[in-house]
């Protein structure tokens, strides 16, 4: 299948496809003797491996690892539930620092009065002044 169909078949773009291969995540495509990438069954369960792995936020680097494990059959467990319990913990710190900025912000917009007055608390926080 030509790039557009592994695209449409994989869920990822043509582009990111261009870019998973320049990155080592995917091999080479073969290609036609008119010089277009063609792809076979393994790369669009490469594809799709990949995308399911973006979507649950890991990044190229852990996708490499993820991709060599998941094509080394003797591979132990232990170290895919490592990869996936040090990408889950920090998951968990981004978790934390995302609530503490949401509670920072619900307090300035609970002191803003929202009206026609020029003082505004979440501007002068912004600007270095306790709200």
């Amino acid at each position: 299948m030509n790039i557009g169909d592994a695209a449409k078949a994989s869920g990822v773009s043509a582009k990111m496809i261009r870019h998973y291969e320049s990155v080592g995540l995917l091999p080479p495509a073969s290609r036609t003797d008119a010089g277009y990438r063609q792809y076979g069954e393994k790369d669009l369960r490469t594809l799709q491996f990949i995308r399911r792995s973006r979507d649950l936020g890991f990044s190229i680097e852990e996708i490499r690892g993820l991709v060599s494990l998941w094509q080394d059959r003797s591979r132990p467990s232990r170290e895919v539930k490592a990869l996936a319990k040090q990408h889950l913990d920090c998951l968990d710190r981004k978790l934390e620092e995302l609530q503490s900025m949401k509670h920072a912000l619900a307090h300035l917009v609970s002191c803003c009065h929202g009206d026609e007055r020029p003082d505004c608390p979440i501007l002068e926080s912004l600007a270095g002044k306790e709200a």
